[in-house]
């Protein structure tokens, strides 16, 4: 087995750092890089990826393409990436060239939904309760386990809500098992919480820890419409959170800003739902009301830069911009928030055009 690399020293300005894909999250990184002095290098398989615009170097290749990656890693210093599905071969092959943080087995547990629960649960930490479903025998298993109402959800791929089904009864998960076509599956229970948050969490090559105030999040249709700080929250609940996101961090052996997606309990318990091992829509206010944002967070890590403070010096609502939205662009930029459009061709139902970011005076609600 060919040994990983790892970062010898630190990322100097005029370095450059690679990321695998090129999305709205890969622009932004790039962005915050280059306040920093570091050069980017985009890898993506869409020719039009948003984070072609803004980056000093780009490759346009299949992710399976060990000749374009091993050119890709020859031209970087460091690789990271703006997405959790990321192949892992690619993640494994090209930590063999080149320093890859996050490491691919931060990757490997995240991708896979069952895997992370376990995982979690391994740690002494709260989740809805789970079980694997592989067959139709295991739904019956589980339901009477679990029982209902539940949700089904393939272990793998999947984002704001795809892949995944509310069901409410035996007749409903079997129905559920055969639209998905035999691909292996997780029966989460059902939680009935008062609202979800999340924790924007980073650990640095030297085992530094720095978390950012976990913001209150409203979804419609599964998206996330916007993101709130300070959130319903106490001040002892905001410290379990990071103190979850730490756990987290330290058993992965985390370099690099990840994300903690936690439903709070009407009970006040918090549940882990599930860790992105990235920066997170959830955290785009902290680029106005933070002195160093996620992105600049993780570039610093990655880079093996000291982390930086993660304190807020406002309040903030931040509010995504989907689909056709993005067309009413003049009037969003006279609004008085802060504007941010990725760069989209299509601006699809449900897609994220963009973002708004208002600001209020830092004092508690």
């Amino acid at each position: 087995m060919t040994a990983f690399k790892t970062l010898s020293a630190p990322v100097a300005p005029g370095g450059t750092i690679g990321i695998l894909g090129g999305g709205q999250l890969g622009r932004m990184l790039a962005m915050a890089a280059a306040r920093l002095g570091l050069r980017t290098h985009i890898y993506s398989d869409t020719e039009k990826a948003p984070a072609f615009q803004v980056s000093a170097g780009r490759s346009l290749a299949a992710y399976d393409d060990e000749a374009a990656l091993a050119e890709f890693a020859r031209a970087c210093d460091a690789v990271t990436f703006e997405f959790e599905n990321v192949p892992g071969q690619t993640a494994a092959f090209l930590a063999g060239l080149v320093p890859v943080n996050p490491g691919p087995r931060a990757l490997a547990i995240s991708q896979e939904r069952y895997e992370e629960k376990r995982f979690v649960a391994g740690l002494g930490l709260k989740t809805a309760p789970f079980a694997a479903i592989d067959s139709r025998d295991d739904i019956a298993k589980a339901i009477k386990a679990i029982g209902c109402p539940a949700v089904l959800k393939t272990r793998r791929m999947g984002y704001d809500g795809k892949g995944q089904a509310t069901i409410r009864n035996a007749k409903e998960a079997m129905e559920a098992f055969d639209r998905f076509q035999g691909v292996p599956l997780i029966l989460e229970g059902f939680v009935d919480f008062a609202f979800e948050a999340s924790v924007i969490a980073a650990r640095g090559l030297d085992g530094s820890f720095a978390a950012y105030d976990p913001p209150g999040n409203e979804h419609e249709n599964h998206i996330l419409r916007r993101s709130t700080v300070p959130c319903a929250l106490s001040e002892s609940q905001c410290a379990d959170a990071k103190g979850i996101a730490r756990a987290i961090g330290e058993a992965f052996g985390y370099v690099g800003v990840f994300t903690v997606e936690l439903f709070v309990a009407r009970d006040g318990a918090l549940l882990v739902n599930e860790i992105a091992p990235r920066v997170h829509n959830s955290g785009h206010w902290t680029l106005e009301a933070c002195m160093v944002s996620q992105f600049e967070q993780h570039m610093r890590a990655v880079a093996g830069w000291p982390l930086g403070d993660p304190a807020r010096h406002s309040n903030a609502v931040m509010e995504n911009i989907l689909g056709a939205e993005a067309h009413d662009w003049l009037r969003l930029a006279q609004n008085g928030s802060a504007l941010h459009l990725y760069g989209k061709g299509e601006a699809r139902p449900g897609r994220k055009m963009g973002h708004l970011t208002r600001l209020r005076p830092l004092t508690k609600d």
